[in-house]
This record gives structure tokens, sequence and C-alpha cells, in this order.
């Protein structure tokens, strides 16, 4: 990861600190378990399968700082930034845009259904 991303994507990351008392395990910096995650995304190999010996802790630690950063809102607030600053740049070409569930919510419900009217002329003979 470039220094330049990182130096966007840090200030968006939630500070955890260390407890004083049973302070456990030193936590892996953000920075190398960030580098595990879009490992696993690029590549596309189960969370379980990510090497050791690339020094981004084990792919049950990736998934779930994903999962608490994904909570915490940092992977919206980095979309924003980004397409932000590409917008400003006049990087973005938005007469090419396409919207869906993916960056829209969709809102569940709708008018009421009306019972279907039916095509044929009377009811279909029995099969048995």
């Amino acid at each position: 990861m470039s220094d330049e991303l990182w130096e966007r994507v840090e200030p968006l990351l939630p500070c955890r600190e260390r407890r004083f008392r049973y302070p456990g395990r030193r936590r892996l910096p953000d920075r190398q378990v960030l580098c595990g995650i879009l490992y696993v995304l690029h590549t596309g190999i189960q969370w379980e399968y990510l090497p050791q010996e690339l020094g981004f802790g084990s792919g049950m630690t990736c998934w779930r700082r994903l999962r608490d950063w994904n909570e915490a809102g940092v992977l919206q607030q980095l979309h924003e930034v980004l397409l932000a600053e590409l917008n400003a740049a006049l990087k973005l070409d938005w007469s090419r845009a396409v919207v869906d569930s993916s960056q829209v919510r969709a809102l569940k419900g709708g008018s009421t259904r009306v019972r279907r009217r039916s095509t044929g002329a009377g009811p279909a003979p029995s099969t048995t």
C-alpha cells in the first residue's frame, strides 16, 4: 500500500487504546492488517488461507478488523473521501454512472399486492 493512500485511510480508522490491566497480546498495526485485507480481496483466497509469511497476521485477525471497521463506518467514509477527491479533480464521468443497491439503499416493501388475474380460459385440468 502506498504512503499516499495510507495517509488518507489512517485518520478514518478508530483508535483503540490498550487496556492497562490485563493488556493481552499487542495488536498488529492497522497498516499491516489493511494490507492483509486487500490481499485477500484482491486474490480471492479464503481468509483462513492467508499466508503467515507475508506478515499480515492471521486471516481471522484481518476478517475481524474488517468487520469492526465496517461497523464503525470506515469503509463508507473512505469511499466518500475518495469520490470527493476524484470529483474535485474532474476524473469522474458522471454520465456513465450506474446506481444499484450497493450504493443506494433499496427500500423494502412497496404498494400492496393485487391478486393476479389468470390468463387462461379456466382452471387447468388435474394431472393426477
